[in-house]
């Protein structure tokens, strides 16, 4: 029987592992591939299997991704135990201020120093970033980096959505949005935001408020996961590049991958005229 400690370590196969610190906060972070920057922002629990076969498929999609290990650590399953501690160190945590509203996170600082970083090794126009769930808002915080060309976020979750003014925050502070608007007016940036229909812990709002906001320079990508919906999908279904991932020709999880691809690399490697 294979041990646990040897499951983890197939799934981390060919991942490089380096520390990044910045802004006195520092993570593991997980490099692989060749091309221009992709930072990879995991979900709850962590940098679980699933978070990493996304990862694969962005490496073969010719993107240098890189992942932090913002919570948890990486490769270990995605387990009803490890969702309940990482939610708990998430929701106490000063770097992702869970529950808070208008915040300016400590983690999008330290994800803006990153994006620079990686952009500073890879090279091409820029980089993008991917956001989900509890790290959707934090994509678009680090979008006030000049070097990110590319924001989407995935599902976001934070912050925690009790009230209606809860549900219509964007994960950032405002003084964050409007930079990220200004950026998305002069053309330097483009955002994307992705969701099933029916996920309550996604509020519509939430990236509906992002389309007011930013315009064309914003791209919605909801995905029917109602009743009756032609593709089975649950209406619990929440993870739309991992867990609710369906690798079926033609199937609108895949179909959605594709556009984020274009989308990202139409910004960080244009084709030349």
């Amino acid at each position: 029987m294979a041990k646990r400690g040897d499951a983890i370590g197939r799934y981390l196969d060919g991942w490089a592992r380096e520390e990044f610190t910045a802004h006195g906060i520092t993570h593991p972070v997980l490099r692989r591939g060749s091309g221009p920057g992709l930072i990879l922002l995991p979900e709850l629990p962590g940098v679980t299997p699933e978070v990493l076969t996304l990862g694969h498929r962005l490496v073969t999609a010719e993107f240098t991704v890189v992942v932090p290990a913002l919570v948890g650590a990486p490769g270990r399953p995605r387990t009803t135990a490890n969702a309940l501690l990482a939610t708990a160190r998430v929701c106490l945590s000063r770097e992702f201020r869970a529950l808070a509203r208008d915040a300016e996170r400590p983690a999008a600082r330290y994800l803006r120093a990153l994006a620079k970083h990686v952009h500073g090794e890879a090279g091409h126009e820029g980089v993008g970033v991917i956001g989900m769930d509890v790290t959707g808002g934090l994509a678009l915080a680090a979008a006030t980096e000049p070097a990110v060309l590319a924001a989407v976020l995935s599902h976001p979750t934070l912050p925690l959505a009790p009230t209606r003014a809860a549900r219509r925050d964007p994960g950032c502070s405002a003084r964050e949005l409007a930079e990220v608007r200004a950026r998305a007016r002069r053309g330097e940036l483009r955002v994307a935001g992705l969701r099933f229909s029916h996920d309550r812990r996604c509020p519509p709002e939430r990236l509906l408020g992002l389309r007011r906001a930013l315009g064309a320079a914003f791209d919605l990508i909801e995905i029917d996961s109602g009743p009756g919906n032609p593709y089975g999908l649950s209406p619990d279904a929440h993870h739309v590049l991992t867990t609710g991932y369906v690798d079926r020709p033609g199937h609108p999880t895949v179909l959605a991958l594709a556009r984020v691809v274009n989308l990202i690399r139409s910004r960080v490697a244009p084709e030349e005229p």
